[in-house]
C-alpha cells in the first residue's frame, strides 16, 4: 500500500468527518461527537498502517480491526468508504432499512468490517482473540481496536487486558479515544480513569501518549508499537469530542445526536473550508 503524507491524510480526514456528519444528518439518528474524535485515528490506520485490500476485503492475511466503541460506526464508514470498500454515496443510506449500513458495525453485510460491535467493553476480548489466533497459526498479520475512555469502566476491558498480556500479544495494538466525555457528562464525574496509563501498564501492556490529532505522532505511536515485542501496546490518545465542528467540540449532548438542518449548514461550511484549506496548502 503507497502510504499518504501527512497532509494528505489530513485533508482525507477532513473528507471523512464531513461525510459522517452528512450521514447522521440524513439519517436524523446517529453519534457525531465521537465520530469525529477518533476520525484521525481511524484515517492513519486504512491509509497508512493497515494491510487491507478494498478489492479483496476477506483477504486471509489482511490486518484485522474492531471498532469497539461501535456507536461510532459512521467515522468507521466514512473511512472503509474513502479507502474504497464500498461507494461514497451509500453513506448517505446510513441507518436506512433499505440498505446495509447499520446504526453500529454489522460484519455480515458491510465490506471490511471484520467484527460486529456495540455492546461497549466486548471489542477489545474479541481483538484479543484475533491476535491470538493469528499468533497460533504463525500469521504476521497484526490487530488493532479503537476503544472509547468511557468503554475503560467495563470490567471485560481489564480482563482482555489481562488476556492480552498474558500471552504476549505484540501484534495488538489499541487506540483509547481519550476526548473525556460520554453520554452522561465527563468521563472524570461518571467513573474516573486517571491515571490511564498506569493501570495499563500495571497490566503489563506497552504504552503510548500521544495526541490524536497530530498525524506525525499517531504514525510515530503506531511504528513504536510495531516494534515492541513481547506485550501488547495500547496508544492512549488525546483527542476532542466533536473535532472539527465548532459548536459540537468538547459537547457531551453531541454524544448520540443528529444536527438539524441548520446545525448541518453550519458543520458543513467549517468543514468544506477546512477542506479547501487543506488543498491549497
Amino acid at each position: 500500500m503507497e502510504k499518504l503524507p501527512v497532509k494528505d491524510l489530513q485533508r482525507m480526514a477532513a473528507k471523512g468527518r464531513l461525510l459522517a456528519v452528512d450521514a447522521v444528518h440524513t439519517a436524523a439518528s446517529g453519534h457525531p461527537g465521537g465520530s469525529l474524535s477518533c476520525m484521525d485515528m481511524l484515517t492513519a490506520l486504512y491509509f497508512n498502517e493497515m494491510n487491507v485490500d478494498p478489492k479483496n476485503p476477506r483477504m486471509e492475511e489482511r490486518d484485522r480491526f474492531v471498532l469497539s466503541k461501535g456507536h461510532c460506526a459512521p467515522a468507521l464508514y466514512a473511512v472503509l468508504a474513502l479507502r474504497g470498500f464500498f461507494p461514497v454515496e451509500e453513506l448517505k443510506l446510513l441507518r436506512s432499512i433499505k440498505a446495509h449500513l447499520s446504526g453500529h458495525p454489522d460484519m455480515r453485510h458491510v465490506p471490511g468490517v471484520d467484527m460486529s460491535t456495540g455492546s461497549l467493553g466486548q471489542g477489545l476480548s474479541t481483538a484479543v482473540g484475533m491476535a491470538m489466533a493469528a499468533k497460533l497459526r504463525g500469521s504476521a498479520r497484526r490487530c488493532y481496536a479503537v476503544c472509547g475512555d468511557g468503554e475503560m469502566a467495563e470490567g471485560q476491558i481489564w480482563e482482555a487486558a489481562m488476556a492480552a498480556a498474558k500471552w504476549k500479544l505484540d501484534n495488538l495494538c489499541i487506540f483509547v479515544d481519550v476526548n473525556g466525555l460520554q453520554i452522561d457528562g465527563r468521563t472524570a464525574d461518571v467513573m474516573p480513569l486517571e491515571p490511564l496509563d498506569k493501570k495499563f501498564e500495571a497490566f503489563n501492556w506497552n504504552v503510548i501518549k500521544t495526541d490524536g490529532h497530530d498525524f506525525s505522532a499517531i504514525l510515530a505511536a503506531l511504528a513504536q508499537a510495531r516494534e515492541n515485542k513481547g506485550a501488547p501496546t495500547a496508544i492512549l490518545a488525546a483527542t476532542v469530542k466533536g473535532k472539527g465542528v465548532s459548536f459540537m467540540e468538547n459537547q457531551a449532548g453531541w454524544h448520540g445526536k443528529a444536527p438539524n438542518d441548520e446545525q448541518f449548514a453550519q458543520a458543513k461550511a467549517e468543514l468544506e473550508a477546512r477542506i479547501k484549506e487543506l488543498e491549497g496548502n
